[in-house]
């Protein structure tokens, strides 16, 4: 269900495929939890492209994880989510809570112009 992708050593990017729903959102959080407390990068990616269903349940490990990302500093982003999903998150107004990208690529061009600013006030 989770695929952990390190491209990069200061991001680490996880890409769940299937379902995330009251069957498996435990499972979920703990992976989510244990990426976030082995240390090693501060950036965290979901990449929801492979997700076909998300229920209130897969919701609520997703706001978990927010959680336990924001004690630890770490930023905490969603990428590639399907139309239909996307649905969910405006309903439930998470749109404004979650960092959401539309896709990998519009992440990475926001990191990299977040790493120039911070390199031109330094």
């Amino acid at each position: 269900m989770l695929a952990v992708l390190n491209d990069d050593p200061t991001i680490t990017i996880i890409r769940p495929q299937g379902s995330i729903n009251a069957a498996n959102s435990l499972e979920f959080e703990r992976d989510l939890t244990a990426v976030l407390t082995r240390g090693g990068s501060t950036v965290l990616l979901v990449d929801l492209e492979a997700i076909e269903f998300l229920d209130s349940a897969g919701l609520m490990a997703l706001i978990s994880a927010l959680k336990v990302a924001q004690n630890l500093k770490w930023r905490f982003s969603l990428c590639s989510i399907s139309p239909s999903l996307r649905i969910i998150f405006e309903l439930t107004q998470l749109d404004k809570v979650f960092e959401i990208f539309e896709n990998r690529a519009a992440f990475d061009a926001a990191r990299k112009l977040s790493m120039e600013v911070s390199t031109l006030v330094a």
